[in-house]
């Protein structure tokens, strides 16, 4: 049992009136370990003063509490219970700490569940761009974090593959293309035959006709248009996963919205049935203005449909065949009102099963606040952005460290540039908009990954020149450094759960970034390795393996790599 959980059956015990007490870790030691509201809380239920009802509970607790395991517990404020745990208890936690290795922070709050989770959706034909980086970063480390907390994980990457513009693709491909120029460059070509195609239709609007035409023509199943389309499809998937090769990303599942085409006509059949949508001028619409939402388009006058619809399809044939607990969707902010209206169908439809989560987000802007794009004004692509990352930290990685091979510089720059790439985004919140600072990304003495990579290499450092680690008296850990680097190891597993039930990542980061403040402070002000007493030298070494494990631990669940040496 977690420390936290042995303060709340504590409380628990002696206020029996009380369902769920809240204890929360504090961030000042000086003003305890953890506090509770509850006093606060029971004082307003009964009518009574809240530091009279928190001393009395501080009286029964210093009672039913085990000896030595708090150093005082006092009330503070207008009536919050302040836990203060004793050297003896936080030493004792770094032991199990220490035992328990880098299975310190697995927890079973999913033990047995499974979720979904969807993101990075690219579009077919097209290369991924900056905007697709925030939904696949924020998906996987969303992904490692729920894994960590004991759920089976489906990883599912949502392709766009499917709409009216694989029409006007085909009707490009078929009028202007060459097979053997998307042969030697499939994406680049076909991206560049759709744009040609808007292009002209800017001088000819009857081509935005012959597009839909050919799209009707691949829902019929016109043999030429579906062997073109999983032709594209296929040269598309191979782009993509050399960019998420790069990235250290993979998935479980590969669908398109294509898989559910032949199920949109049962779906539109259902709501005109039970009568969920209605028609408005040609139309098939969905009413939802009891759920405060504006009116849901379902199926175009001409019948055909809509992503919302095969989202709905989507989402029973989830549920029947998975039978997730939950459905997180990590789309950017832009499509909020589309997963509002589309969970809002579903719970009209019936459709019952996981819990519908969208995990929404900000924008990528430049370094002068501005959408991040290049100067004609399109889209960054991601492979662009990956390659300027790796470049500039090769670069500072030479700066840092000159007597590198050519070989291992390029591995370590490839870590420390991805992972400043995942941890600028990962470390804000995700409904903010994040800048672009390439400086300030790869800063070795920031709020940065390279800061906690070279902090974790450190520290390995250190461990690997002390030798082995036997016999450790945790006793030896008594000066308020030293506690208070405990008391923070304790805590994250708090981090890691807090991250899965808010679907944010922020506090992670922000976790391990003030963990490894402490942990270069103390590096700077304790001979670890120089100290003469040796049952001292064991402990030391013993508090820093801990700390390296956990933040290698963070880190991965963040989806970056932790180095050995930089």
């Amino acid at each position: 049992m977690r420390i936290k959980e042995k303060i709340k059956k504590l409380v628990e015990s002696q206020l029996p009136e009380i369902s769920g007490a809240e204890i929360s870790s504090t961030e000042n030691p000086t003003l305890g370990h953890y506090s509770t509201n509850v006093a606060m809380r029971l004082a307003k239920e009964q009518g009574k003063n809240p530091q009279e009802v928190g001393r009395e509970l501080v009286a029964s607790l210093e009672i039913a509490a085990p000896k030595g395991f708090f150093s005082k517990i006092e009330v503070a404020g207008p009536g919050f219970v302040n836990f203060y745990l004793s050297p003896k208890t936080l030493q004792a936690e770094l032991k199990n700490i220490y035992k328990e290795k880098n299975k310190y922070g697995k927890l079973s709050s999913g033990k047995g569940k499974k979720v979904i989770v969807e993101y990075s959706q690219p579009n077919i034909a097209k290369k991924m761009h900056v905007g697709h980086l925030r939904s696949t970063i924020i998906g996987d480390a969303l992904a490692n974090i729920l894994e960590e907390c004991g759920y089976k994980v489906i990883r599912w990457n949502y392709l766009g593959d499917w709409g009216t513009q694989f029409g006007k693709l085909i009707y490009a491909y078929k009028t202007w293309g060459n097979k053997s120029a998307v042969k030697k460059n499939p994406i680049e070509e076909l991206l560049r035959l759709y744009v040609y195609f808007h292009d002209r239709v800017k001088t000819d609007a009857l081509l935005d006709d012959k597009g839909r035409e050919e799209f009707n023509k691949l829902e019929r199943g016109d043999k030429e248009n579906r062997a073109l389309w999983k032709w594209f499809r296929e040269e598309s998937l191979k782009e993509f996963k050399k960019v998420y090769k790069l990235l250290g990303i993979d998935f479980d599942v590969w669908v398109g919205e294509s898989a559910y085409e032949q199920q949109m006509a049962p779906i539109i059949s259902e709501m005109k049935k039970k009568g969920i949508a209605t028609l408005s001028e040609g139309a098939l619409v969905v009413d939802l203005a009891e759920q405060g939402l504006p009116v849901a388009l379902v199926a175009k006058s001409d019948g055909a449909s809509l992503y919302l619809t095969r989202d709905l399809a989507s989402v029973r044939d989830r549920n029947k065949k998975y039978k997730p607990e939950q459905i997180i969707y990590v789309v950017a902010n832009e499509q909020t009102l589309h997963f509002e209206q589309m969970f809002a169908v579903a719970k009209k439809m019936g459709i019952d099963g996981a819990e519908l989560r969208h995990a929404k987000f900000g924008l990528v802007l430049g370094e002068d606040r501005k959408k991040l794009s290049t100067r004609e004004g399109r889209a960054i692509q991601l492979s662009e952005l990956i390659a300027k990352i790796l470049v500039l930290a090769e670069d500072a990685i030479t700066k840092k460290n000159m007597n590198l091979s050519a070989v291992k510089r390029k591995k370590i720059a490839k870590a420390i540039g991805i992972g400043a790439l995942k941890y600028n985004d990962l470390k804000e919140n995700r409904n903010s908009d994040i800048v672009f600072d390439w400086n300030r990304m790869l800063d070795f003495s920031g709020n940065s990954a390279p800061y906690l990579q070279y902090t974790r290499a450190r520290l390995s450092r250190i461990i690997k020149k002390g030798g082995k680690i036997s016999n450790v008296d945790f006793t030896m850990l008594d000066k308020d450094l030293e506690l208070n680097l405990i008391k923070k190891l304790l805590d994250f597993p708090e981090e890691i759960k807090k991250s899965a039930e808010t679907l944010y990542t922020n506090n992670l980061a922000g976790y391990l970034f003030s963990l490894a403040v402490l942990a270069n402070k103390f590096y700077e002000t304790t001979h670890i390795l120089k100290e003469e007493n040796k049952k001292k030298k064991q402990a030391y070494l013993a508090l820093i393996t801990s700390i390296s494990s956990v933040i290698k631990k963070g880190l991965g669940l963040l989806g970056i790599e932790s180095p050995e040496e930089i």
